[in-house]
């Protein structure tokens, strides 16, 4: 068999003996032509099928995606090394030049996966990193294991679409062609790709050696001396090595993509921390590069300002001077990222040129500075600087906050991620080797300036001391000098009066002018690179909906050229107000909160204990991590209180915000995982405790069938069980073939979502059975996970019992005496109006938000029911709660101008399937006590009624009693609910319960049963019990009489419900009990009936006679 090069080879059936598993080659350099095929058989050659191509065809039958490699046009002849995203794959296949010039590859591994697994000819894969892969893989299609179902369904029962794929496949189908789609387009010329050393260490260094380094690090030195300046560098390094090594452990706990600590955060803790950082991360680095560039413009301004040679004045000029560089900046940027590399490289050696001439410089000693405090390298002055001496009001914290941004920056390399070869190597080694470096440099300098530079210096060649002189304290005077008169004040040199002493003392001074532009230009270089790639990478996840127009990228590199501009303006902004006193605190705690959060995200997935958090990265503590994050929390208080203040409220808003969107992803966060543990934990700790009265709550299993077929009974169970207990939307779905698994799995996914959408706390729990009554015994018994299982069954009342068959009618009643014998409460819900809308197609109930295609059309996921559309119990049957193989949910799509108009019925159904969602105005919640069954009549409403949409309504109680005993009645109820703490608006003793019902109603009831006697006086007695047999719901006339008082309890419960409760927003009702065995199905059937006909929703409560309320502490 063969296929034409380039398309998808034609699948066979089973009849026809071929595979249907099948390689296509694919042909590397140029278009094929017509007459070429290439196809992969089982030996592995081109154009041929192996001759047990056939062997495996029964078994084969199934599904699978090509795969396609990159045209190796661009990567030269030999493509068996196959970069993907930083992994390279050395693939072992065979190369082979065809007549026409096409290099074939025969991948062999694929061919022994494929075909001839161990030997044997199987479909079942051997492990395959491309198993592994995400769909957006760039090399082209992901390669698909085969399913589980393809392994394992049977062969011959499955039926085949014309295109020899197993019905019912199609989404899969429609998932590989967005998966092509995404990935079609191929890479022409190779992204450009950064090692460890020039995409990590080069741009941390750089980031880290700032302007701090040539014109504030002496002055610290000089307030604080060079053992605190040790410390404060310490203390420095301490946190950011906390962070590297946290930042290390998270790059090398999976595949790292673009994004930088925004990735890094947003996959660990989730989009809520993720959103609200990577936005303040990517602005802190936007505003950034304002702060490098007025650093650098001030610098320009000052040279001028020194040979006058100013364009108007200071602030204008470095406004002029700092968009000229922004200017600058952006055309390399956008350039690309290998000029921008490249112009890294040329200013880290400026910048290490202008270290060493510092160095060099210390050790030549010149006559003619040392009136300015220079005299090389002395142990006296190194004494004299070794303790602090603050000045004008300066102390070791605020030295601390003013140095701490110099050691920031060592994430330059993490947020250009997406643009390195091997980002789990390379940001480990070059961001921690970068803070070393840095360190020992900072140290270095501290250590050599404290020790060649005297704090104050005249800089006169006049001020010189007799070294004789008995009275010389200080290293000035046993040096020859008098630096006496600076004590007053006034003097320009020395550590603590020249920011530029570092010039003084290099071998060249022009160099050290070279190294505080270097510095500056490539900080503000990297920040002006790093924004826009977290902010890319922060829009394409869609965190923030409105950002994203600025997702799209431009080029091989994808380029975030919209990024790019946006961070510009931001910048000349920020340059243009030339006031950064304000705004730089905010910058630096906004990059803290980022190492914060890194640092607990390492904590916070070790505690965890999820088994995906595995770091390739061994040396890292969760709770150095922790301490980290403290750590970096204080330094943000101590960098600047009110910043710190403003960065957490900050985060908290956009915290709030994310949280409150949900947006839909699922990265599988450490957040996710310590949830579970929560839950497993709890979960085990309540089974571990015996129920007590005091926290009763209602968990109820509710028979709903689909969750939107019967949104009534959906909205009432959720209003008193919502944040109170537990909620689980129980589906028997019934077959009449074998079930289709698959299928209810992703209806249970569809539908679970649909709960969540629509702010329903509940589970959908679906089951096959083979009919209703042992579906609901298998929900009865083994829904739930230890205490967490449902204590009450609530169905929807059967409005349309008595037009089908009584079959039904028996199973239905079954399943109450099931939930009886169960120990379970059950809760019949009754509307006149009905319960079931799913043979309506309601585009606000039934729409599944998940299906819509565009905003013109919409899929409304409706049951469609088989039967009669008036089934109105929660599990009816046939109709749509039942699912049959031909009565799954169909997804019907309907467009705005096609809706048909409903008929009068219909309408009052949906009007009433709605009423109780919305909130309700006032009224009353008469709650009909007659019988003790716990209290759960009387919770149901109370918990009812303390909800936010039934707090207008008042809650009346009935109960019954005897005429001369009313008021004594009235008070001992009233007595009984204030030691319950349940308010009430009025308590009615009914003592006419007993009296005969109107004759009419009578006269209806007798109406009713009568299609349902056994009438055993009209035939023999053998046939009567035969007859009784086969049919056990019928009534016989000795049941009928027996129980004719209770008969007329309900007629007569009736006549009282209509006369004192006609208008109320909700009935609960004390539920008649029909003894198993005894009362039969029809009988009892009719009671509810009678009972419940003709009212406002009513609620038929019976508890399980368990107490559910206590009056005591």
């Amino acid at each position: 068999m063969s296929s034409p090069s380039g398309q998808k080879p034609a699948l066979k059936t089973a009849a026809s003996g071929q595979s249907r598993f099948q390689v296509t080659e694919v042909t590397e350099l140029g278009p094929a032509t017509s007459g070429e095929r290439t196809s992969g058989g089982t030996d592995g050659t081109t154009g041929t099928t192996g001759s047990k191509g056939t062997a495996g065809g029964e078994e084969s039958k199934g599904r699978f995606s090509v795969v396609k490699f990159l045209d190796s046009g661009g990567m030269g002849t030999d493509a068996s090394d196959v970069a993907q995203n930083g992994d390279t794959v050395r693939s072992t296949g065979s190369h082979r030049s065809s007549a026409s010039g096409h290099t074939n590859i025969s991948d062999t591994h694929s061919n022994t996966y494929y075909m001839r697994t161990f030997g044997h000819n199987t479909i079942d894969a051997v492990p395959n990193i491309d198993f592994y892969r995400q769909t957006e893989a760039p090399l082209g299609d992901k390669l698909i294991r085969p399913t589980l179902s393809e392994l394992h369904d049977e062969l011959d029962k499955e039926p085949l679409d014309e295109d020899g794929f197993p019905i019912g496949e199609e989404s899969t189908l429609a998932e590989e062609a967005a998966a092509k789609e995404g990935t079609k387009e191929q890479v022409k010329g190779g992204t450009i790709k950064f090692g460890w050393v020039k995409g990590v260490l080069v741009r941390c260094m750089l980031n880290i050696w700032g302007v701090m380094l040539f014109i504030r690090m002496s002055w610290i030195v000089g307030q604080a001396g060079i053992g605190l300046t040790c410390v404060i560098i310490l203390m420095a390094t301490v946190v950011t090595t906390i962070t590297g090594l946290s930042t290390s452990a998270i790059a090398t706990n999976g595949f790292v993509r673009g994004g930088g600590a925004y990735y890094l955060i947003s996959r660990s803790l989730g989009p809520e921390f993720g959103g609200s950082i990577g936005l303040i991360f990517a602005f802190a680095n936007a505003v950034a590069v304002a702060m490098y560039v007025v650093g650098f413009a001030e610098t320009v301004v000052e040279m001028l300002n020194d040979v006058d040679a100013l364009m108007t004045d200071e602030l204008n000029d470095v406004r002029i001077v700092g968009t000229l560089t922004v200017i600058l900046l952006l055309g390399i940027s956008v350039a690309g990222m290998e000029w921008e590399a490249k112009a890294q490289i040329v200013l880290l050696v400026i910048l290490l040129a202008a270290i060493f001439n510092y160095f060099i410089g210390t050790v030549i000693t010149m006559e003619s500075k040392e009136p300015k405090g220079f005299f090389g390298y002395k142990a006296a002055i190194m004494m004299e600087n070794m303790g602090p001496d603050f000045r004008d009001g300066e102390t070791f914290f605020s030295m601390f906050a003013i140095f701490f941004p110099a050691a920031t920056g060592i994430l330059a390399g993490a947020n250009i991620s997406g643009d390195l070869t091997d980002p789990q190597s390379a940001i480990p080694k070059g961001t921690l080797l970068a803070i070393l470096i840095t360190g020992i440099t900072y140290v270095a300098v501290t250590v050599s300036t404290g020790s060649c530079i005297l704090r104050d210096a005249t800089g006169d060649h006049n001020d010189t001391s007799s070294v004789s002189d008995l009275n010389c304290t200080d290293a000035a005077c046993t040096l020859g000098y008098d630096f006496s008169i600076c004590k007053e004040g006034g003097c320009k040199f020395g550590l603590m009066n020249d920011f530029q002493v570092m010039s003084l003392v290099s071998g060249f001074g022009p160099l050290i002018t070279a190294g505080i532009f270097s510095a500056t230009l490539s900080s503000a270089l990297a920040s002006l690179v790093s924004a826009p790639k977290v902010f890319q990478a922060l829009c394409k996840d869609n965190i923030y909906p409105g950002l994203h127009v600025f997702a799209k990228g431009y080029g091989k590199n994808n380029e975030p050229l919209r990024g790019y501009v946006l961070t510009f303006c931001i910048g000349l902004a920020f340059i243009l107000i030339a006031e950064l006193n304000v705004i730089a605190p905010i910058i630096s705690n906004f990059f803290l909160a980022s190492y914060a959060l890194i640092n607990f995200s390492v904590f916070h997935a070790s505690l965890a204990n999820s088994p995906g958090w595995r770091p390739s990265f061994k040396y890292f503590n969760k709770w150095v991590s922790l301490a980290g994050a403290v750590l970096c929390c204080a330094v943000m208080f101590v960098v600047n209180w009110w910043a710190a203040l403003m960065t957490n409220i900050i985060v908290l808003a956009l915290y709030i915000y994310v949280s409150y969107k949900k947006p839909d992803v699922n990265w599988g966060s450490s957040t996710q995982a310590l949830i579970y543990n929560h839950a497993l934990t709890h979960c085990l700790l309540l089974t571990g405790v015996e129920d007590h009265i005091k926290n009763f709550r209602p968990q109820c299993l509710v028979m709903t069938g689909y969750p939107n077929a019967r949104p009534a009974l959906l909205h009432l169970v959720n209003a008193f069980t919502k944040n109170v207990g537990l909620m689980v939307c129980g589906h028997v779905r019934t077959v009449s073939r074998r079930p289709n698994f698959k299928e209810m799995s992703l209806d249970h996914a569809r539908y679970q979502r649909w709960l969540m959408k629509n702010r329903i706390k509940a589970f959908y729990t679906p089951v096959f059975a083979e009919d209703l009554r042992h579906g609901a015994q298998y929900l009865l018994q083994a829904t739930g996970l230890g205490r967490l299982k449902p204590n009450t069954l609530v169905m929807g009342f059967k409005n349309n019992w008595s037009d089908g068959e009584m079959k039904d009618v028996e199973m239905y009643i079954n399943i109450i005496h099931d939930a009886f014998d169960l120990q379970h409460g059950v809760v019949i819900i009754r509307l006149q109006e009905g319960l079931d809308i799913s043979h309506i197609q309601d585009p606000d109930e039934l729409l599944s938000s998940h299906e819509k295609k565009d905003a013109g059309m919409k899929d409304v996921v409706v049951s469609v029911n088989m039967g009669g559309k008036d089934s109105e119990d929660s599990n009816s049957f046939p109709p749509s709660l039942i699912t049959s193989a031909q009565n799954s949910p169909l997804i019907l799509r309907e467009t705005k101008r096609s809706a048909k108009p409903l008929s009068l019925t219909d309408q009052r159904l949906l009007e009433a399937s709605q009423q109780f969602k919305k909130k309700q105005c006032k009224g009353t919640v008469d709650v009909w006590w007659l019988f003790d069954d716990g209290g759960l009549a009387l919770l149901i409403p109370y918990l009812l009624t303390e909800k936010k949409k039934w707090k207008d309504c008042k809650i009346r109680l009935f109960i019954g009693g005897k005429i001369n005993r009313i008021d004594h009645d009235r008070r001992a109820m009233a007595a009984l609910l204030s030691k319950f703490r349940i308010d009430f608006s009025a308590i009615y003793v009914l003592g006419d319960i007993n009296t005969k019902p109107k004759k009419h109603n009578v006269l209806s009831f007798e109406e009713m049963i009568e299609p349902y006697k056994l009438k055993e006086d009209d035939m023999e007695q053998e046939a009567a019990e035969r007859l009784k047999a086969e049919e056990p719901w019928r009534i016989s006339d000795n049941e009928l009489e027996l129980y004719r008082a209770k008969t007329n309890r309900q007629i007569r419960l009736n006549e009282l419900l209509k006369e004192h409760s006609n208008s109320a927003k909700l009935i609960v009702m004390s539920m008649p009990l029909a003894r198993k065995g005894t009362v039969s199905s029809a009988l009892y059937m009719c009671w509810l009936e009678t009972l419940s006909k003709d009212l406002p929703p009513i609620l038929l409560v019976r508890g399980n006679h368990q107490s559910v309320l206590t009056f005591y502490s």
